[in-house]
């Protein structure tokens, strides 16, 4: 069995996470490989620190080489959705003929037309994807082809990237003899990971608690249709939680990642903490901490609820709401805690790999699985050949 190895890096809000997986018919994604690195971050405009930046990148990708005994010299590249644009056209067109149904040349006349509504736009677009077809006012379709009616409407998606963020790591990367294969959105690889097929289809949101910001995604069909950055992450809950007990920051970060939540809490829990240079140990009740640490979390819900009402977006009754990231999934109690803020039902990601499962990798895993996925679409059969139908959609709209 012929195995393809693809690498990538994902630049997340305060690590730098470089994979190496396997591709087989026998395994989708393998990871044999894994470099973490961690640093400033950025904003939405540019790095924190770029003087470091470079060193960082280094280090993820040297340990993800030494893990999986291969030289890196191409590498996939993940562009965060803090670096990056959602915008979602909806486009339609008539269909002409005596009997019109629905064509592949249809399809491209559509896509085309949603390219010269997006118009002009600073960045570069870096994934494109259907949310869906409808034909006349009938069922949303991925699948229009040999429908017949009137007239031919879908919502397409595009992901743009910021220039200066794609030249500033392949700059880098080229310094360190590595070439980039392309640039992805990692948005989207960890809505369609992450986001089950049939969530999607009622429209549903991916809510990534990160260390210094949080991202907002709502998905249909095979797109990303919105996404938000709110600037609040687990790390200004650690913050919080350092000046209003009195602690040092990696004190502070030990308390939060413990902390349990609402009911989950024993009636007698305490937090005990020592500090490194000092030795000396300190203890803080369920009561101290909460009164320092949920007001943060609670401000963090709103702007998530504020987000959505915000987006435009019109979620259905049977619309899910999925928490991964590091901020509150990995809390006891974090889930039911934020569902109750939102007052709408919250889910924890499913478990989509056997290694680096955690909810603090999901980005990262997401953006190798879209990776793999667009290989897969690329070597598919041609819209003639059986199963080649498939994919031609994906091939014509992909990034």
């Amino acid at each position: 069995m012929i195995k393809t190895t693809v690498a990538a890096i994902d630049f997340g809000t305060s690590k730098i996470v470089t994979l190496v997986a396997e591709s087989s018919g026998n395994q989708r994604c393998d990871i044999v490989g894994a470099g973490v690195s961690y640093y400033d971050g950025y904003s939405e405009n540019d790095w924190h620190n770029q003087s470091a930046l470079s060193e960082a990148i280094e280090k993820s990708v040297r340990e993800a080489e030494e893990q999986s005994r291969r030289r890196i010299a191409e590498i996939n590249v993940g562009v965060p959705g803090a670096l990056s644009k959602v915008y979602a056209v909806e486009v339609r067109m008539d269909l002409k003929g005596t009997d019109p149904r629905v064509t592949l040349q249809d399809i491209k006349q559509l896509f085309k037309k949603a390219v010269e509504m997006l118009g002009t736009f600073p960045g570069v677009v870096v994934h494109r994807s259907p949310a869906w077809f409808c034909v006349d006012d009938g069922k949303k379709t991925l699948e229009p082809v040999g429908m017949k009616g009137q007239e031919l409407k879908a919502l397409v998606s595009f992901v743009v990237a910021n220039r200066n963020f794609l030249d500033s790591v392949d700059e880098r990367l080229r310094a360190m003899e590595i070439s980039v294969s392309g640039f992805f959105s990692s948005i989207t690889g960890e809505a369609l990971l992450f986001l089950p097929e049939e969530d999607r289809d009622r429209i549903s949101v991916l809510v990534d608690i990160g260390y210094t910001m949080t991202d907002v995604i709502i998905s249909e069909g095979d797109a990303a249709i919105y996404y938000k950055p709110i600037p609040i992450g687990s790390g200004h809950m650690a913050s919080d939680l350092a000046e209003g007990l009195r602690v040092q920051l990696p004190a502070a970060e030990q308390i939060k990642r413990s902390y349990i939540f609402g009911s989950s809490a024993p009636q007698d829990q305490v937090y005990d903490v020592t500090a490194v240079n000092s030795g000396v140990t300190a203890m803080f009740t369920q009561a101290q901490v909460s009164q320092v640490l949920e007001p943060r979390v609670e401000e963090l819900a709103e702007a998530i609820d504020e987000c959505i009402r915000d987006s435009g977006v019109r979620l259905g009754q049977w619309s899910t709401l999925y928490l991964t990231g590091g901020g509150l999934s990995m809390n006891r109690g974090g889930r039911d805690y934020l569902s109750g803020k939102l007052e709408r039902p919250v889910r924890d990601n499913p478990k989509r790999a056997r290694k680096l499962n955690s909810p603090i990798y999901s980005s990262s895993l997401g953006l190798v699985d879209l990776i793999i996925d667009t290989m897969e679409q690329q070597n598919a059969p041609s819209p003639g050949l059986i199963g080649g139908m498939k994919y031609f959609f994906k091939s014509l709209l992909g990034g």
